[in-house]
């Protein structure tokens, strides 16, 4: 259970973007500073941490022998995950998007065919497509329930159009976090350890977040020492520690579909988290009833979920 413990710390660090971003939204700042501050903050501090050990031109050398891919499934992971999260902030509060992103708990059990695994067989080792959990889909379900209850007071409330600027970024970020994860540590393996990895996937991605600062500049002049500040804490709250934490903890058991899920799905727990943290700082009203229903199904879900995975243990040692 260790992994699954790791991941919800995660989670808890993780709750500080929807926080922050919400907060810099209800304050008018740009979105785009939103999104691209955090990578901007984060990387001077990877690369010290790289350089001071020494792995910097190690990390260039595996990045330059597989540049497409290092290209491609960073900003899958990175960009086209946190674009829609700073995104649809315009429009919803955190926790709502904390919720509503759960959904990447499904999309991360449909990728399966994505990837291969490989099996003794004759003596020989045979590559072989991985499979669709449905038992897991089926039990993940409940949660992806619980994410339709707390949605449904918000389309009684809002534009259809504004509904689905809200969720449909969501759908492509919660895709896109989990491809571009999983398929970066299939690419690297056990050649770079996770802050190598995050270390490769923010430097490669850094012109991507400095094309979209300078349009944030150009259409609404340079960004506010507050939000300045909100996102640099979440560049260090969110973008190292939390992702650190959530990378070490899908690392641990990244040969196993069915643990790996389990893993991902304990990002169900950052509503709670965001939840709370949005009540006490930004002054937050209690959700109405039918979203309190929401997550508490989304919560029992997430429960119900890792201890049904949770319980697959290593040859050697339990999860």
């Amino acid at each position: 259970m260790r992994a699954i413990f790791i991941g919800i710390l995660g989670a808890l660090f993780f709750s500080v973007t929807f926080i922050l971003n919400h907060s810099m939204a209800s304050s008018g700042g740009n979105w785009l500073f939103s999104a691209s501050l955090r990578f901007i903050f984060m990387f001077p501090f990877l690369f010290i941490f790289i350089y001071i050990k020494k792995r910097h031109s190690h990390v260039l050398k595996h990045i330059k022998t597989h540049f497409l891919q290092w290209l491609l499934w960073s900003t899958l992971g990175f960009v086209f995950f946190y674009i829609p999260i700073t995104f649809v902030s315009n429009y919803s509060p955190g926790w709502l998007i904390s919720a509503t992103w759960q959904l990447t708990i499904i999309c991360g059990l449909l990728l399966a065919p994505f990837f291969y695994e490989y099996i003794q067989f004759d003596n020989q080792l045979v590559k072989v497509r991985e499979r669709v959990s449905w038992r897991s889909v089926g039990t993940s379900s409940v949660m992806v329930f619980g994410v339709v209850l707390v949605q449904i007071p918000q389309v009684s409330t809002i534009e259809m159009k504004t509904f689905i600027l809200s969720v449909l970024p969501l759908v492509i970020g919660a895709f896109s976090y989990p491809l571009g994860n999983r398929k970066m540590m299939e690419l690297v393996d056990n050649k770079l350890t996770t802050i190598e990895r995050i270390y490769g996937m923010t430097l490669i991605t850094l012109p991507i977040w400095l094309v979209i600062f300078a349009i944030g500049v150009f259409s609404s002049g340079l960004p506010s020492p507050n939000q300045v500040l909100q996102s640099f804490l979440v560049a260090i709250f969110s973008g190292i520690i939390a992702t650190t934490l959530f990378f070490y903890a899908t690392n641990m058991v990244k040969h196993n579909q069915a643990k790996l899920a389990a893993v991902e799905a304990t990002q169900a727990t950052e509503i709670i988290f965001t939840l709370i943290g949005e009540m006490l700082f930004l002054g937050l009203p209690l959700p109405d009833p039918v979203s309190i229903a929401g997550i508490i199904i989304i919560t029992l879900g997430i429960f119900i979920y890792s201890f049904m995975n949770g319980k697959i243990r290593e040859n050697n040692s339990e999860i």
